[in-house]
């Protein structure tokens, strides 16, 4: 495993107390290094912890790379939406990395989350980093579900630039944070979504319409995880991948 250290990179400051459960992080951790299948597990610090991520290179690889962003208690290798994109689009060229976010134990709300939705920040800061050492000249993310909101909440806060950003499965949370980043952005969940997602699409479009960038995509048949709809939503992020 490779560790590295991107403090240069870390432009939001990072919370004073570690909120995470770190506990669950390594037990996550182990299972999914012990079953992994596709790419190579890393150490990335975000300087203050070090956290789990899955770089899968492409061969040949694009310019431009993918970090993947998961849902709510999860981890980077999750059967439905992350595993199979991390894995698809590296197949069509595009490297990925798909990290750890903070999360909490199993009881909790997610409305919980809102105590460490900053603790997200370094982390992807720290993984664009390591997307850019690695030689990716600019990078993408796709995020679904809480990861979504994660990104909206690190591009409304940072000024580390991204290539574009796609959120699966965005829910009311993300919505405060529309208006205050500019970054080509597609928004997409299924016609059987969760309430909250399909909720808040309207008001998710109407935050954005200030960005001529942002599109919003409504997959029919679809569910939260997009369960035996894979390949729809791999062709729909790919698609709109190679057009930005």
């Amino acid at each position: 495993m490779k560790i590295l250290t991107l403090l240069s990179l870390l432009l939001i400051a990072i919370p004073s107390a570690q909120a995470s459960d770190l506990a669950k992080e390594q037990r996550w951790k182990d299972q999914v290094v012990g079953d992994l299948f596709d790419g190579e597990p890393v150490d990335i610090n975000d300087g203050q912890s070090e956290f789990l991520g899955l770089h899968t290179l492409a061969d040949p690889a694009r310019q431009n790379a993918v970090l993947v962003l998961h849902g709510v208690g999860a981890h980077p290798d999750w059967p439905q939406v992350i595993n199979p994109l991390r894995v698809q689009l590296a197949e069509a060229g595009w490297t990925t990395l798909s990290i750890q976010l903070p999360i909490l134990d199993n009881e909790a709300e997610p409305e919980a989350y809102d105590a460490i939705i900053d603790e997200a920040d370094p982390r992807i800061a720290a993984a664009l980093g390591f997307l850019q050492d690695q030689g990716a000249t600019g990078s993408y993310i796709v995020a679904h579900s809480m990861g979504s909101r994660m990104a909206s909440h690190f591009l409304a806060n940072t000024e580390i630039a991204v290539k574009g950003f796609i959120g699966i499965g965005m829910n009311v949370g993300s919505v405060d944070y529309f208006e205050k980043f500019s970054v080509p952005t597609l928004d997409i969940y299924g016609s059987d979504d969760l309430e909250g997602v399909l909720g808040s699409a309207s008001d998710r479009a109407s935050r954005a319409s200030g960005n001529p960038q942002y599109s919003q995509v409504v997959v029919e048949g679809a569910d939260h995880f997009f369960d035996g709809m894979e390949e729809v939503l791999f062709e729909q992020v790919s698609r709109w991948l190679e057009a930005h």
